[in-house]
């Protein structure tokens, strides 16, 4: 029960208890009242109509007599008069019937007023005329206590009421205070601060108001600098201190989480040894300003419709992970950049086109990093010795299906519901359970199985990611899946079903029909959240009112704030895969992602949300990471299984 109906339940059993203790009062006092009322009435009328009697009954003048005891008994107020004449014992009967007009029975029959009698004898010196006997009529008793009883409880009830009305207005008031502190403590909760509220004039709760605004200032300077952690350690581990851009160590990471997952794209390596020429004739500050004008002008002039990370990893060598391009964008991309070089060295007063060169290695089926690297590298050596601007890696492989066959076996896999389904659990990081599943799913394809890192690129460039997931979604609910196992499945949404419309509203239907959403987890892939994050939002409340959960996956991948958490408020995140530690890394490297990790891990402990690191290869590399005490990890040490 909340404060406020305490207060005005105790409130109003007391006013209850008082407004009883009132009525009963006025009920007794009234009671006697009427009582001693009749009995005195009854005495005086008895007494005066003796006296009236007297010199007719002396006389025999019956008439008389008949017609005095007629005008007191006919007022109603006495219910039997007996006249008994003591010379020749005539006696005399007058009787009313006891008739209550508006009162209920049931008050009559409390019995209130007991029947009272008065007798007197008339004398005449020391001769008895006659005896005179009157008896009270209850009904007037009746009557007036119910009269006044039924005013006084309307009048009570009005009061009552008006009283009740006027102190629930009161409380409200007296404890908006409180009121306003509760809905602040949650949203304090939920990390969302607000400004202070005012002081109420109540000294208790101008206390209590206090200490919420001083807490609240507090915790909002320990997620405040918790947010200022992460970021400066992101600046000092990734970021290059003369251009600003993403560093080697950065875009090891990326290359590391892009290769891990389906994708197609390309690497450029750039060495302009034109700046050491700048270096020579300006000194290292021209040099340094010069970089940093031309970062800008990379991450401000590239064509925005490729997804690319700039990276800077040494003096004069920068690297551009185009992470979502087929070879016309790439080539399109070198082109932009190629110009853009070209208008900088003018600018610097170089001679275009001379002292530097660019390599590019396409992305391939199964290619590692190293493999990239050394492509790419080996293109760009290869443009240096031939004096050529720009050289392309290529490999020899089997010949691939062209984009419009993929495009007619992807569109067929999907309305046909060819697609195979596994799952690879998530476990729990203390008692090493099954915290829920993740499906992955794979393509047979003329006999053949299709794996999804051949068959993604393609869904994406196609644009067909919704009707990939529909599909998925539909053969979980007609396979039941999810009555499998007591756990949860997670469901990975591509990029196109976080923006799509009609995804969005199929979605819901979807959830409305489905007799458990509550072991149905999505998630989405903290790209598409920085870039969409509106229509995400949208989305995760859908998924949310359906009764299912969604998290987070690649979190921390991108070099952006992590405002985004607070905002929608994940079931869980998936730390991403360029923040796991193994031990054949640098050392160094390590005890920086374990930092940046840890940092993270309290950032979503902050805001109630579980942590879940990936990568996890073996026994040896889930206990490098144990000290982070995230909820949950997940890797190859538990490989995918068909279902």
């Amino acid at each position: 029960m909340t404060l406020f109906n305490q207060i005005n339940s105790l409130l109003f059993g007391l006013f209850l208890l008082v407004m009883s203790s009132l009525v009963y009062f006025q009920f007794t006092e009234t009671k006697e009242f009427m009582s001693n009322q009749m009995a005195s009435d009854l005495n005086n009328t008895s007494t005066s109509l003796s006296l009236m009697l007297k010199p007719h009954l002396e006389t025999g003048d019956v008439v008389t007599v008949e017609t005095l005891v007629n005008v007191i008994f006919e007022g109603g107020f006495y219910q039997q008069v007996d006249l008994t004449w003591l010379a020749d014992n005539k006696q005399q009967t007058w009787v009313n019937p006891v008739v209550v007009e508006d009162v209920p029975q049931w008050f009559i029959d409390l019995e209130l007023f007991k029947a009272q009698t008065q007798e007197t004898t008339i004398t005449s010196g020391w001769l008895q005329l006659a005896t005179l006997k009157i008896e009270s009529n209850p009904a007037i008793g009746y009557r007036e206590l119910w009269r006044i009883m039924n005013d006084t409880a309307m009048v009570l009830s009005a009061i009552f009421l008006i009283l009740i009305f006027v102190m629930r207005i009161r409380l409200k008031v007296i404890l908006k205070p409180l009121h306003d502190v509760a809905i602040h403590a949650r949203e304090i909760s939920q990390r969302k601060f607000k400004p202070d509220l005012p002081l109420p004039t109540t000294t208790e709760l101008n206390d209590v108001v206090g200490a919420i605004n001083s807490m609240s200032a507090q915790l909002k300077l320990v997620f405040s600098s918790l947010d200022d952690q992460v970021n400066a350690l992101k600046h000092d581990k990734f970021t290059d201190l003369v251009s600003l851009l993403p560093n080697r160590l950065y875009l090891t990471g990326q290359l590391n989480s892009w290769l891990d997952e389906p994708g197609f794209g390309g690497l450029l390596l750039v060495k302009l040894d034109w700046l050491e020429e700048i270096h020579s004739k300006f000194g290292y500050q021209v040099r340094d300003e010069t970089i940093k004008i031309l970062a800008n002008k990379f991450q401000e002039s590239l064509p925005n419709s490729t997804e690319s990370v700039i990276a800077r990893i040494s003096n004069t060598e920068f690297a551009f992970l185009v992470s979502k391009g087929d070879r016309n964008q790439i080539t399109e991309y070198l082109q932009a950049l190629i110009r853009l070089i070209n208008q900088e060295m003018l600018k610097a007063g170089c001679e275009p086109n001379r002292q530097f060169a660019i390599g590019v290695s396409e992305r391939t089926n199964q290619v590692t990093r190293a493999e990239l690297l050394s492509q790419a590298d080996n293109a760009l050596q290869k443009a240096f010795n031939e004096n050529k601007v720009s050289e392309w890696f290529y490999v020899d492989t089997q010949q691939e299906l062209s984009r419009e066959e993929w495009r007619i076996h992807l569109t067929n896999a999907i309305s046909t519901n060819q697609f195979l389904l596994q799952w690879q659990p998530v476990h729990y990081s203390e008692s090493g359970e099954v915290m829920h599943r993740e499906i992955y799913c794979s393509l047979k394809m003329d006999d053949k199985i299709v794996r999804a890192g051949q068959f993604m690129p393609y869904i994406e460039r196609l644009s067909i990611g919704h009707k990939l997931d529909r599909c998925l979604l539909e053969n979980i609910k007609q396979a039941q899946i999810l009555t499998l196992n007591k756990e949860p499945i997670a469901v990975n949404l591509a990029r196109e079903s976080l923006v799509n419309t009609e995804f969005h509203i199929w979605l819901s239907s979807y959830l409305d029909k489905l007799s458990n959403p509550e072991k149905l987890y999505f998630e989405i892939p903290e790209s598409g959240i920085t870039s969409n994050l509106e229509a995400c939002g949208q989305l995760c409340e859908i998924i949310k009112n359906g009764g299912a959960q969604f998290g987070i996956d690649n979190c921390g991948r991108q070099m952006g704030s992590l405002d985004y958490l607070q905002e929608l408020k994940p079931y869980y995140i998936k730390l991403d895969l360029s923040l796991s530690c193994y031990n054949s890394e640098d050392q160094e490297d390590n005890r920086h992602n374990l930092e940046l990790c840890r940092a993270l891990v309290n950032i979503a402990r902050g805001l109630d949300i579980k942590v879940i690191i990936t990568g996890i290869e073996d026994n040896m590399h889930l206990q490098t990471v144990k000290t982070l005490r995230t909820e949950g990890y997940q890797g190859y040490i538990a490989p995918p299984v068909d279902i």
